[in-house]
């Protein structure tokens, strides 16, 4: 099976159940965003990169997260809220800017929601990331 990830290709082989993993793909659970929307499905760790299509003000009620808008292939985005009680911001972020991610997809009529992009402090959670710039943010 070929799974597309915004513009990461990552080819997987399945035998005996098991899957296997080849280009850095980050777990045996990973899936395109595009394949998740369409199947409406959620709690996915998913990798990839995207271009950012929008920077959104912050979300300072509870939690504090900086939110963007990632275009991931034609036509699909999805909104990153990215921990920045746990994590550094990505710093100077702008439209047309690239961006690598590993974390959760939650499922949304509009795309679909990345979280978990940062480390678990508890160690419950898989750790998530994001990539800009050359500097990894858990």
């Amino acid at each position: 099976m070929t799974v597309v990830l915004g513009v990461f290709l990552y080819a997987l082989t399945q035998q005996d159940g098991i899957i296997s993993r080849f280009a850095g793909a980050p777990s045996s659970t990973e899936t395109s965003v595009f394949s998740a929307y369409a199947n409406k499905q959620s709690d996915l760790q998913l990798g990839g990169r995207g271009v950012v299509k929008r920077v959104l003000p912050d979300d300072i009620e509870g939690r504090r997260h900086q939110k963007f808008i990632l275009q991931v292939a034609p036509g699909q985005t999805v909104l990153v809220a990215h921990n920045i009680d746990i994590a550094d911001r990505l710093p100077g972020l702008k439209k047309g800017e690239t961006v690598e991610f590993y974390g959760e997809y939650e499922w949304t009529t509009q795309g679909g929601v990345l979280h978990w992009t940062h480390h678990d402090p508890s160690g419950r959670h898989s750790n998530g990331w994001l990539k800009y710039n050359g500097k990894t943010y858990q």
